[in-house]
């Protein structure tokens, strides 16, 4: 992994989810997905197997701002059925979410949210074997240094 090669990263941040997270722009998009997602669905797929969607997105929040200009940053997949549930997997990525300051996820009805994925800028497909473990991220600004 880049992490062995380089001082302070994540492991879990492959050359290819580095090289996504910095080409993607302010407003971008990306969603990490489940193993049974149809991660066909997205514009270019990175796989990461074996480690669950909470762990991913730890990783990916340790170098990627989210949005605050915006109400709903992030989202998950609501429950089929069930649009108030709230799976395990959705409450651990939302406790990730709020250790980096982050809003809660809104939910959005599965077809909304396979639509919303089409436009993303790529799909990270993790290993999680959970239901519902998916989660849509909007990149936000990349604040100038102090003094500069």
């Amino acid at each position: 992994m880049l992490a062995d090669m380089l001082f302070g990263l994540d492991p879990v941040l492959s050359p290819d989810l580095l090289h996504a997270l910095a080409a993607m722009g302010h407003g971008d998009r990306i969603a990490l997905v489940d193993a049974n997602y149809p991660a066909t669905r997205g514009r270019r797929v990175i796989h990461l197997p074996g480690l669950d969607t909470p762990r991913v997105l730890r990783a990916v929040l340790s170098v990627l701002p989210i949005d605050t200009f915006i109400p709903d940053p992030c989202a998950t997949m609501q429950v089929v059925g069930e649009p108030s549930a709230v799976p395990p997997v959705v409450e651990e990525m939302n406790a990730v979410l709020a250790r980096r300051g982050a809003k809660r996820a809104t939910s959005l009805e599965r077809q909304a949210f396979y639509a919303a994925v089409e436009g993303v800028y790529g799909v990270v497909q993790t290993g999680e074997r959970r239901f519902y473990g998916n989660i849509l991220l909007t990149k936000g600004v990349v604040p100038p240094e102090e003094g500069a």
